[in-house]
This record gives structure tokens, C-alpha cells and sequence, in this order.
């Protein structure tokens, strides 16, 4: 593992690299040129024509990963075409496509191009119409090709500039909740070796009677049940073929499990995991405690290898992500990331975290960001660490490229425990509706014990006096210092409230600080504020002069500089008073 970064990256683009294209370079979706009729198996046209007259949804829009644009015109027209179909009315978009085809046979290129693009074109102003023989409004299909937060969530925001009724997601997903609009998710199922794959499953596991879980990645989920099949003729009798569920928060994400485990999650130690394709890191970890093992079969090992389960282990990666725990245990200020604009109640978690960042005493500030990098992040090198509020799979963010850590809401629990009740079991949950169902347990606990009820402000400082005198010291224990500021909202809080009570107007939004207290915004202790007065070494265009402002604040240096007349003109002759200066 790298070493994490000592200082914050540059940010400008060095002089050398003016001119290089940054674009990433779109990687395949490990697919070959489809026929119309692998276009139809693969993207589901029938299926998905049927779900949407069943719904009745009039705008539709179609969201593809980036890898799969290439195909969206011809999913595009497949769809329009079953529409018209299905609604009695046929020709309109076959003649287009008909006239698409006669052109790229003709000729290639930028006129291949411009004929598909005049194709559209055609099938838009069908779709704008009113079938004339029914009477019906058409539908309207709208293809997203806009940078989303990830390509495994439904962009539920891009679909509403357009005013959709429902989006198509194609391609692996998350699936979790959305908090709008319905979704037809279309997982585009993939070519699969069976043999193969049943080979390698036998030489895994010598033993039949042994309990083994059979999951796929969704691209693959539709051959499980074949191979299903084949492995109980050849004498495999406890196997459990697992079916898709909308549910992240499951024992198995996303997957059905055994009435026994259902019932008593800590059985599932008894079984073994076998999962045809990567998952991603997430799932791995969130696994890594529930199952007695795990086995991957790649599907992009080459042909002529002998294909062969790898046993996954992810014990590197929970010590690194307990160690992060540890190293944000004394960090004053917190970010919070919000990384989705569309899974269901990520408002209810981002107010979660905000509370439990508060109630430790330190300060939070919320930003969204869209699709995380270093260099966004980079710009607050007042955060010491970072809290994704996000899906399950893209919370995760493994990366030695940040500045600070980035954790998740449940490991951001752990972080801010004492060192006393900080226990790594080896669990690890990257679903945050777990931990919302825990909190509303807990408030139904206080309640009902009736333990609810506030203090007055004499029973709180007496508290806060007791806490902070009885507070052991606290430590940086990857260097060994002692930190005294890490929990800065604690820190003069009643010197502070009494200065906002003895003002004239009692609730002034700006005070005269005096030496050695913290700056504050509206009367309350802001440490981001603190960090731009005293350790920022550039804090904004007209920083770099001061301002004197007299002690007794009664002349008119109290309200800032004397003011001056500036240049005048344009950029190339600038006027100065009664002389003229140019640049």
C-alpha cells in the first residue's frame, strides 16, 4: 500500500501539459458488436416495451454507462419501434431504419454519421405526434448521456430536466431504493462458459454435502439457474441459488437468502460463497464477516487458462480501513460528501451524521461534489477527514491519492467512540439504512424509558465543566503528539455564548476577538474560520494587503480602508486620476 500523500497536490496543470487531452479514455463494456437480434436478448427490448406500456409512462428516459453510449441509438430505435408496433401503428420508424442501413452500406464515416443522426432526428418527430389511428399521446424517449455520480445509480436528476415518468437503467446497479421516479432496470445479461464455470465449481468443492451459496454478478444472475441445474444432477445437494432483491441492507446485499438465516444471520458462517465475476470491494467487505468463505470465478481470465476460483480475502483491507477509524479519532472538523442526489433518505443519514459529529464535540461542513477526486477535495485542506453519504457500492473509496481519509458513515461510528468502546469485530456494513434502523430503535428506547428530557443551561455547563475536566488527554497515535483541539465546538462554548450576552443587542453576528480565542461566525466557535485567519497561506484575491483598523473602533479606520478612486478604461490603456498609464 502507498504511502498517503504529506501535502496537498498541486492543482494547476503544469506548463509542459498545456496542450494533452485530459479526457479518460471510455473503457469497452467487454462486449462485441451486437445484431439486431443480440440487441434485443441483451438489452431486453420486449421486456422493457412491455413495462412500459404497462405503466403508461409517456417520457422515458434511457441511462446507459459510459462504456454502453455506443449501442444507445440502436436501443433508442429498437424501443420506438416496439412502441409504434405495440400501439397498432407500423412502418414509420422501419422505413428509418431501413433508410440507416442502405446508407452505411453506401458509405462510412462522417456521412455514416450524419445519417444516423438524421434518423433520430426522423423517429423524434414521430415521437412528438399523436398516433392518428388510436388516438394516443406517444411516447417520448430521452437518452442520458450526462455525467451521473456513478454508473451503477439511477440518475433520477437528469431525468427530471426533461420531465420523465420513469427511467431505463441498463447495465450493473446497486439497485438501491430511489426516492422519485419508477425504474425498469435492464441488466443486459452477458455471454457465460457454463461448462466452465461447472468445472471449476466441482474442483472448489470435492465435498457435496458442504453448504455453498451460488451468487453472480447481474450481468451473469440469468445463468444461474442452469448451472443450478447441471450441479444438482452431478449429486450437490445443499446449494442455495440466490435471486435478486431490491434490498442492500439484506444478510446477502441485494440477494435472497435461507429461511435459517433469515431467521439467525450468524448461520451464514456455515456456508461458503461462490460468485461468478469480481464484485466490487464493498460487497467483499461487507461479506468478509458474514460467510465462512469466499470464491470468485473471473470471467475475463483468458480461453486457453485452465479456469480456477480464486479465494478472495479482504483481511489487508479491513486492518487498513480499522487503522483510518483510528487515525480520525482526534481530527477537529469533518466533511461530509454528499455522493448521491437520489437514493432514498440520504437526507435522514446526512442529518444523522451531522448530529453524531456535533454531539462529539467537533464541527462538520457539508459539500456535494458529484463524482468524487483528489483535487476537489484537496481545495479544503482545513477538513482533516471526509464522510461519503452515498450508494453502497460507491461509498467505498479506496485511493492513495487523498489528501485525508474518506470513510463511510458506519466507520465514522467507530471513529468517533472512545478508545475504551472502539472494538473492531471485523464487521463492516457499507449500507447506511442499517444504521438509520439502529438510531430509530435507540430513539424508541430513549422514549420509551423517558429519558428524553433537556437540561437548562445550568445543568449543561455544570456537565460540560465535569466532562472536560474529567476528559483524558488525547493523542495522535500514529505520531504520538498530543492533541488539544480536537473537539473545538467544546471549547469555550460558555466564554463565548456569555461575550454574545453581554453585547448591546445580545445577538451580534460579529465580535472583536481577543488573543487566543477562536474565531467565530454568528456568535458560535467556527474552526474553518479559525483555519483561514491563522494557517491558510492564501485566503483570496485582496488578501494580500492588510487592513488597519484603530483600537477603539470609533473613527472611520474601524470601518475599513479609505477609499480611493480605481483605474478606469480599458485593458490596454488604463487612466489613473489625470494621467494616463498604459499596459
Amino acid at each position: 500500500m502507498a504511502s498517503p500523500p504529506s501535502h496537498a497536490p498541486v492543482l494547476s496543470t503544469p506548463a509542459e501539459r498545456t496542450f494533452e487531452d485530459p479526457t479518460p479514455v471510455v473503457p469497452s463494456s467487454g462486449l462485441p458488436h451486437l445484431s439486431d437480434e443480440q440487441l434485443y436478448i441483451t438489452y431486453e427490448i420486449q421486456r422493457t416495451v412491455q413495462e412500459i406500456r404497462e405503466g403508461r409512462w409517456k417520457r422515458i428516459t434511457l441511462q446507459f454507462p459510459d462504456a454502453m453510449l455506443g449501442d444507445g441509438v440502436r436501443v433508442y430505435e429498437a424501443l420506438a419501434r416496439g412502441l409504434r408496433e405495440k400501439r397498432g401503428k407500423r412502418g414509420g420508424v422501419g422505413r428509418v431504419k431501413e433508410e440507416e442501413e442502405s446508407a452505411a452500406q453506401e458509405g462510412s464515416g462522417d456521412a455514416g454519421v450524419a445519417s444516423v443522426v438524421e434518423g433520430m432526428e426522423k423517429v423524434d418527430l414521430g415521437n412528438n405526434a399523436t398516433d392518428k389511428e388510436s388516438g394516443e399521446e406517444e411516447e417520448k424517449l430521452f437518452i442520458l448521456a450526462d455525467t451521473s455520480y456513478g454508473a451503477c445509480c439511477v440518475d433520477e436528476v437528469a431525468a427530471e430536466h426533461v420531465d420523465a415518468d420513469a427511467v431505463v437503467h441498463y447495465g450493473r446497479s446497486c439497485l438501491s431504493p430511489t426516492a422519485r421516479l419508477p425504474v425498469v432496470y435492464v441488466f443486459t445479461t452477458r455471454p457465460l462458459d457454463l461448462d466452465s464455470v461447472v468445472k471449476t465449481f466441482a474442483g472448489t468443492y470435492p465435498d457435496k454435502s458442504e453448504k455453498v451459496v451460488l451468487m453472480a454478478d447481474l450481468p451473469y444472475h440469468n445463468h444461474l439457474e442452469e448451472i443450478h441445474s447441471r450441479l444438482k444432477t452431478q449429486g450437490y445437494g445443499i446449494i442455495w441459488r440466490t435471486e435478486v432483491v431490491h434490498d442492500p441492507s439484506s444478510p446477502l446485499p441485494n440477494r435472497t437468502v435461507p429461511r435459517e438465516i433469515a431467521e439467525d444471520v450468524s448461520r451464514l458462517r456455515d456456508y461458503r460463497l461462490f460468485h461468478i465475476s469480481d464484485p466490487p470491494a464493498s460487497f467483499l467487505l461487507t461479506l468478509s464477516s458474514r460467510v465462512g468463505a469466499i470464491n470468485i470465478f473471473p470471467t475475463a481470465q483468458e480461453s486457453e487458462v485452465a479456469p480456477k476460483a480464486l479465494l478472495a480475502s479482504s483481511s489487508q483491507t479491513l486492518r487498513r480501513r480499522y487503522a483510518l477509524c483510528t487515525r480520525l479519532s482526534t481530527v477537529p472538523i469533518f466533511g461530509i460528501l454528499i455522493n448521491t442526489l437520489s437514493v432514498k433518505n440520504y437526507l435522514h443519514i446526512v442529518s444523522h451524521v451531522q448530529e453524531q459529529i456535533a454531539a462529539a464535540g467537533k464541527k462538520s461542513y457539508t459539500f456535494v461534489v458529484g463524482k468524487i477526486n483528489a483535487a476537489k477535495v484537496a481545495n479544503f485542506s482545513e477538513i482533516g477527514g471526509w464522510v461519503v453519504i452515498g450508494c453502497w457500492e460507491s461509498s467505498l473509496v479506496e485511493s492513495s491519492e487523498f489528501w485525508k481519509p474518506v470513510i463511510t458513515p458506519f466507520e465514522l461510528t467507530l471513529a468517533l467512540r472512545a478508545d475504551d468502546d472502539r472494538i473492531w469485530t471485523g464487521e463492516w456494513s457499507a449500507d447506511f439504512e442499517a444504521i438509520l434502523k439502529e438510531k430509530g430503535e435507540a430513539d424508541d428506547g430513549v422514549n420509551a424509558n423517558g429519558n428524553g428530557t433537556p437540561m437548562n443551561d445550568e445543568e449543561n455547563d455544570g456537565e460540560l465543566d465535569s466532562e472536560e475536566e474529567s476528559a483524558p488527554p488525547e493523542f495522535d497515535l500514529r505520531t504520538g503528539r498530543y492533541v488539544s483541539h480536537s473537539r473545538p465546538m467544546r471549547t469555550n462554548i460558555r466564554t463565548n455564548a456569555k461575550k454574545v450576552k453581554d453585547t448591546p443587542n445580545g445577538n451580534a453576528a460579529l465580535i472583536k476577538r481577543a488573543n487566543g480565542d477562536l474565531a467565530q461566525v454568528g456568535g458560535v466557535v467556527s474552526p474553518g474560520a479559525e483555519f483561514l485567519r491563522s494557517n491558510r497561506t492564501w485566503q483570496g484575491l485582496g488578501s494580500d494587503f492588510e487592513i488597519a483598523y484603530e483600537e477603539d473602533g470609533a473613527s472611520a479606520g474601524a470601518n475599513g480602508a479609505a477609499m480611493e478612486q480605481g483605474r478606469s478604461g480599458i485593458a490596454r490603456g488604463y487612466v489613473v486620476g489625470d494621467h494616463v498609464d498604459r499596459s
